[in-house]
């Protein structure tokens, strides 16, 4: 069966997450409908796998899948076809290319991109609702920026970990976080880029929450240090909400689509 990577873009809003659930909508059904309604193969109960199982709410404009299919598309016309079979709902396939069979959406990926929106500004967010978290006071990015010096490199992220993290081991190495400002009317808009080879559940949510704290005045810088130290959920700022959180590309050692997905 010939195997295919999807790169995919979906606004998380309307959907109880990526992972396929009973009697809830998700990313991962809409798309698997879609395969369904082309692929008679497909309908017969396959699934198709993420490289990260996003949250409801959350966002991606860079998240890749793979499914394996009985006929040979040209990947053109596959992506075609189930962005038509895919409507009204907020999920597009941006391309489609063929992939060896030892590719694995998940298991192949070498390293994950996240960026964070946040707005502050006192007018209600109107154009970008659902799409950013806000905050009414602007941020201090140079203090943001030193809080955020102490997670680089490899630690022990138990305190940015949520409690139903399924993952074996709470270390992880986190490659980069780059905290920017843009103006916007009458505001400011910030934005988290962080990228590691992967990722605790609600890690990234739970890192930009804390700093928010540095950025307001909350907390001082050092304190990020003090938390990750700690290795205790209790030590955590608090978890910002999801509806900030992009999944913007995904690595492969022999990338698929054929381009970066930086």
């Amino acid at each position: 069966m010939p195997r295919f990577a999807l790169r995919i873009e979906y606004d998380g809003g309307p959907f109880a997450g990526w992972q396929a659930q009973a009697d809830l909508p998700s990313v991962q059904g809409a798309v698997e409908r879609a395969l369904a309604a082309l692929d008679r193969g497909f309908a017969a109960g396959a699934r198709i796998a993420a490289a990260g199982r996003t949250d409801a709410g959350v966002h991606a404009t860079g998240q890749v899948a793979h499914a394996d299919l009985v006929r040979d598309w040209d990947p053109f016309r596959l992506a075609q076809a189930l962005n038509w079979h895919l409507k009204p709902a907020p999920v597009a396939i941006l391309t489609a290319a063929r992939a060896p069979d030892t590719f694995h959406a998940r298991f192949s990926a070498i390293a994950r991109h996240y960026l964070f929106r946040l707005l502050a500004r006192r007018a209600p967010a109107t154009h970008d609702r659902g799409l950013v978290w806000q905050v009414g006071q602007p941020l201090d990015v140079a203090a943001m920026r030193q809080g955020a010096a102490h997670l680089i490199g490899r630690h022990d992220f138990t305190t940015f970990r949520s409690s139903m993290c399924q993952s074996a081991s709470p270390v992880k190495t986190l490659d980069r976080i780059a905290i920017t400002a843009h103006a916007v009317p009458h505001g400011t808009e910030y934005r988290f880029a962080l990228s590691a080879r992967s990722f605790l559940h609600n890690q990234v949510r739970s890192i930009v929450g804390t700093l928010e704290r540095v950025g307001a005045g909350a907390w001082p810088a050092d304190r990020v240090a003090q938390a990750l130290a700690a290795c205790d959920r209790a030590a955590c700022g608090p978890v910002c909400p999801p509806q900030g959180l992009y999944l913007t590309g995904v690595d492969y050692p022999d990338d698929p689509f054929g381009v970066s997905d930086e």
